[in-house]
C-alpha cells in the first residue's frame, strides 16, 4: 500500500499564540506514540488538508519531521464551525503491532424496497471500530443494500465483509441499514396538524391557569382578594422589605 507523505517542522509557538500560525496558513499539531515523546509541530494547512482528503483516519502517511520519517495515522482532527481546521494529532504506529480505529462505512447501490416505494431506507450508523496492522487497516468498508426489499429488513455489523487480517470491534448485532416504513406526505401533513392542534390546547390550559392569580402591580384587589391579604386580628403585620442591593 502507497503511504502518503507529509513534511512539517517543529513548532515553537504554542498556546493561544497559535492564532498567529493559522492566520498565515500554518496549522498546529503534535506528533505523539508509545516510544515518542510529544512533540509540537506545524504544517501547511493546505498540504495537511489535501494529504487528509486521501487517508483519513485509517491510511498511513509518512510523516517528514526535519529529515526523519515517522509512520503515523492522523487523528483528533479539529475545525472551527466555518469548516477550518484548527488542530491535528499525529499517531506514531509500529508497523509489526496491531492498531484500532475508526472505518467509515460507505453505502453502495439503491434497495428495492426503495426504488418500489415500499419503504425508506435507514442508515443507523456511519462508522465501525476495527483492529489491524496499521498497513491492513481498509479505507472503508462498503455495505450493499440492493437486496433489502421488505420493511424491517437490516443489514447488522455481522454481515459487513471485510478482510481476514480486519477484526470488526463494533458489537455484531449492532444494525447498520435497515428498511423504515414509507412516510407519505398524508401522514406527515397529518401529524404537523396533530401537533399544532396539541399546541393550542397546550396553550388553552395555560391560559385558563394564569385565571384567578393575583392582580399584577397597579392593578386593584377585589373586596375578597383585599380581606384575605389583610392579616388577623392580633397578629403583627410585616415588617417593610428592605430595597435589595444594586446587583442583586
Amino acid at each position: 500500500m502507497k503511504h502518503e507523505k507529509l513534511k512539517v517542522e517543529k513548532r515553537k509557538i504554542l498556546g493561544k499564540n497559535v492564532k498567529k500560525l493559522r492566520r498565515i496558513g500554518v496549522l498546529p499539531a503534535n506528533v505523539y506514540g508509545k516510544d515518542i515523546k510529544s512533540t509540537a509541530v506545524q504544517v501547511k494547512t493546505a498540504d495537511f488538508s489535501a494529504t487528509y482528503a486521501t487517508t483519513g483516519e485509517t491510511g498511513l502517511v509518512d510523516l517528514d519531521l526535519e529529515g526523519t520519517i515517522i509512520p503515523v495515522l492522523i487523528q483528533n482532527v479539529y475545525k472551527n464551525f466555518r469548516g477550518n481546521y484548527l488542530h491535528a494529532d499525529f499517531f506514531k504506529v509500529n508497523l509489526k503491532e496491531k492498531v484500532k480505529a475508526n472505518v467509515p462505512l460507505e453505502i453502495i447501490g439503491e434497495p428495492k424496497a426503495v426504488t418500489e416505494k415500499i419503504g425508506i431506507l435507514m442508515n443507523i450508523v456511519s462508522e465501525v471500530e476495527v483492529e489491524a496492522l496499521p498497513t491492513d487497516l481498509p479505507e472503508k468498508i462498503e455495505v450493499t443494500v440492493e437486496h433489502l426489499t421488505n420493511i424491517d429488513d437490516q443489514i447488522t455489523v455481522a454481515d459487513l465483509k471485510v478482510s481476514p487480517e480486519v477484526t470488526v470491534l463494533t458489537d455484531p448485532n449492532q444494525v447498520v441499514s435497515k428498511i423504515g416504513e414509507l412516510v407519505t406526505k398524508e401522514a406527515a401533513e397529518q401529524a404537523a396538524q396533530e401537533a399544532a392542534a396539541a399546541e393550542a390546547a397546550s396553550a388553552e390550559t395555560a391560559a385558563e391557569g394564569a385565571e384567578g392569580q393575583a392582580p399584577a402591580e397597579g392593578e386593584v384587589a377585589t373586596e375578597g382578594e383585599a380581606k384575605a391579604q389583610a392579616p388577623a386580628e392580633g397578629e403583627a403585620k410585616p415588617a417593610e422589605e428592605q430595597p435589595a442591593k444594586e446587583g442583586q
